[in-house]
């Protein structure tokens, strides 16, 4: 049965991705900064919301109140009565954070329409060639491993961020966090910058649609498709 979809928004990557974000599985976002990751992930929080589900949000880099006012407009304390947001200041918090979300997520006292963590390795990255490399890798895994569930059991998409490296043997930039994290996402994107206020985002994988690509604006007021057509409404 083919999985229910939650558009984005967007319309030429709801397109790329045969309508929007899958309801139960965890999508991969990775890119180098400024590549608009955060900006998507509040775009859809934005439009889950004022659809009058619950977002659960775990920021790790702090989100840009600004931001979030610019894409939400009239409808902001619309948005923040519907948003949960934990802003882990360690991997252990990040860890508890998750199990948290998940937990309240799969009981379904409330409608819980999302959740994102963005940035999935930014504490993660900070253990990387030090003694605490092997438990970092083991609790990130566990936090992934009950966001799939969640995404299974309560069919709640997930969007989760990852930061990149620059691999020396291909000269390409790819994503933290193993073959692990890369297998657990149903959906991979990679979101490329363009000349100006020009974004690409790469269907890198998925379970049921081809390869391919797509390009968005960045704009003072968030996202739209390249000409600007209007966004549609909550969903």
């Amino acid at each position: 049965m083919p999985s229910e979809r939650q558009p984005t928004g967007i319309p030429s990557v709801d397109r790329l991705l045969g309508g929007g974000l899958e309801s139960d599985s965890v999508t991969e976002i990775y890119g180098e900064g400024g590549s608009g990751k955060t900006l998507f992930c509040l775009e859809v929080t934005a439009r889950v919301a004022r659809s009058g589900r619950w977002v659960f949000y775990i920021d790790t880099e702090g989100v840009s109140v600004d931001r979030l006012s610019a894409v939400c407009g009239p409808t902001l304390d619309e948005v923040l009565g519907r948003l949960l947001l934990s802003s882990p200041k360690s991997l252990d918090e990040q860890g508890r954070a998750v199990a948290t979300a998940c937990r309240l997520a799969r009981e379904g006292a409330r409608p819980v329409g999302l959740i994102v963590v963005d940035s999935g390795t930014f504490y993660y990255r900070l253990s990387l060639s030090g003694p605490d490399e092997d438990d970092a890798r083991q609790a990130l895994s566990v936090g992934v491993a009950d966001l799939v569930v969640t995404a299974l059991s309560a069919h709640v998409p997930v969007l989760f961020t990852n930061q990149v490296y620059r691999s020396v043997r291909e000269g390409t930039l790819e994503p933290l966090g193993g073959s692990f994290l890369n297998h657990a996402a149903k959906t991979i994107l990679r979101f490329d910058r363009l000349p100006g206020d020009r974004r690409c985002v790469v269907l890198v994988k998925h379970r049921s649609l081809p390869e391919g690509a797509a390009e968005f604006r960045i704009t003072p007021t968030g996202l739209e498709s390249p000409g600007g057509p209007p966004r549609s409404g909550p969903g």
